[in-house]
């Protein structure tokens, strides 16, 4: 998967699952996008020159900011990076390999701002889930499967045009990850926040590494934090973890205070997993500058509206995540609501085997989780609107890795999901390419424009019209080298 003897392409880059929710809870969905158009003759003649340095020419171009498409565009780029965006006139190709995207859809690429490669988007990644199987499974291997392959969802996140992802919590070798796929143009840019600061002395650890690091005291915090930006972690995460009536809430609202004031000093940004409004509106007062999950126990009120604004803080709904854990509870797998095609094969068996797998024992418990995902959900998009509407940058992220949010796949239901919640399409697109690099401290992705990675998706569909368009991807550039989504494919 490495570059091995390729020369690096991104030099001087530096310039610049399931359904959706409303499948999986309340019987709806979008419809997948039509398959794509035979790619034009001379389209997949260039296509195997596009090395760095080409063309895309005749496409309609979403450029990630927003504003209105460029029909017959032509993007030109050399050594990785775009050095023109407008008409054929603006931007003469010269001795490019040339890509004809006539009738097709330019984008930028998709950036999945909330993954995990420490798990493998099956229960046996997270056996604190719901359903242990370490008896069949032991986590240390599991640990060690993914340490040693990564490049089977890194392949998976091509194919389904993710030429990003941020890592937000994982094992210290996420930042090995980090270092040797950043000019691979067989892999997406992966930014990694390492182990995160943790509420909870929780046990999911291996004998030689922590992906938890537990809050003890002040000074373990302090050591901790300096030990994350030492090790360069892109963020210091926390995992607040605490309800406002606990005896020891007092204890961890200092914890974080502790750790913001470490990554303040070092000018790393402070991510926070907040789920409840108090702990989110504690962490803003803290300093956090992007809070990983939606609020889910009540609606946000104007107070932290107007936190979050103040703090300049973007904010990660993860709409979809839960369901896939509550379908796995449920001994349920759709593989036909996802690009299963872009799955290997050990990933795609074991989430097969989950029909297979004997019941829950509970089944009490497994009927009210659903009915609490399901008013649950609905505070997320009430909430979701409502910081949208607000102004407060919406970062698209599914938390892959988790029990059936597959990395990769994934992102489609979770940008279907955000256009089901209100969002129009082109919010979606927004939040999903110019809104996560700019969260994760990568302003040189995210957007088509001189300067920029040539990290780029071509569509059969139009994504202005409906997300799921993303479904009919047909070509995707990572730092100026093309790959064809079908060769990507498995199957």
């Amino acid at each position: 998967m490495t570059a091995g003897a390729r020369p690096a392409v991104r030099a001087g880059a530096a310039v610049a699952v399931l359904a959706t929710a409303a499948l999986v809870f309340s019987g709806g969905g979008s419809a997948l996008a039509a398959q794509s158009p035979t790619a034009p003759a001379a389209g997949r003649q260039a296509a195997e020159t596009v090395r760095g340095s080409g063309a895309l020419v005749g496409g309609t171009l979403v450029d990630g900011r927003g504003g209105p498409p460029l029909a017959g565009a032509v993007v030109t780029f050399r050594d990785g990076i775009v050095d023109c965006v407008g008409t054929a006139a603006e931007c003469p190709v010269g001795e490019l390999p040339v890509l004809d995207a006539s009738g097709m859809w330019i984008t930028p690429g998709l950036i999945d701002g909330h993954v995990h490669y420490s798990q493998t988007g099956w229960a046996d990644g997270g056996p604190d889930q719901v359903g242990d199987l370490r008896d069949r499974y032991p986590y240390p291997r599991v640990v060690a499967e993914n340490r040693a392959d990564p490049d089977r969802y890194l392949r998976a996140y091509l194919c389904a045009g993710v030429t990003a992802t941020w890592d937000v919590g994982g094992y210290p070798w996420t930042w090995d990850l980090a270092r040797r796929v950043e000019n691979d143009p067989d892999a997406p840019h992966v930014v990694a926040a390492g182990p995160l600061l943790s509420a909870r002395d929780h046990w999911l650890n291996v004998p030689a590494e922590r992906q938890f690091l537990y809050m003890a005291d002040g000074p373990t915090v302090e050591e901790a934090a300096r030990y994350l930006v030492l090790s360069g972690a892109s963020h210091v995460k926390v995992w607040y973890l605490v309800s406002e009536s606990a005896p020891d809430a007092a204890h961890y609202q200092e914890m974080i205070r502790v750790a913001a004031g470490v990554a303040r000093e070092a000018g790393v940004p402070l991510i926070v997993h907040a789920t409840g409004l108090w702990q989110a509106k504690d962490a803003l007062r803290a300093g956090a500058a992007h809070l990983v999950h939606s609020v889910s126990d009540l609606d946000v009120d104007e107070e932290f509206l107007r936190l979050a604004r103040e703090g300049s803080v973007s904010y990660n709904p993860t709409l979809t995540v839960f369901q896939g854990i509550q379908s796995f509870a449920e001994r349920r797998f759709d593989e036909e609501a996802i690009d299963a095609r872009c799955l290997d094969p050990g990933t795609l068996a074991k989430a097969r085997s989950t029909a297979e797998l004997p019941a829950m024992q509970d089944t009490a418990r497994v009927a009210r989780r659903r009915a609490m995902g399901r008013e649950r959900y609905q505070v997320m998009v009430r909430n979701l609107l409502r910081v949208h509407e607000a102004g407060i940058p919406v970062v698209t992220g599914t938390d892959a890795g988790n029990t059936l949010t597959l990395h990769g796949p994934a992102i489609f239901a979770e940008m279907e999901a955000m256009q089901a919640a209100g969002l129009s399409p082109m919010d979606v697109i927004v939040a999903t390419t110019a809104n996560p690099a700019r969260a994760m401290g990568r302003t040189d992705l995210g957007v088509v424009e001189p300067g920029r990675a040539a990290d780029l998706v071509v569509l059969a569909d139009d994504p202005t019209r409906d997300v799921a368009a993303f479904r009919s991807r047909r070509w995707v550039v990572r730092g100026g080298w093309l790959h064809d989504v079908e060769a990507l494919r498995y199957r």
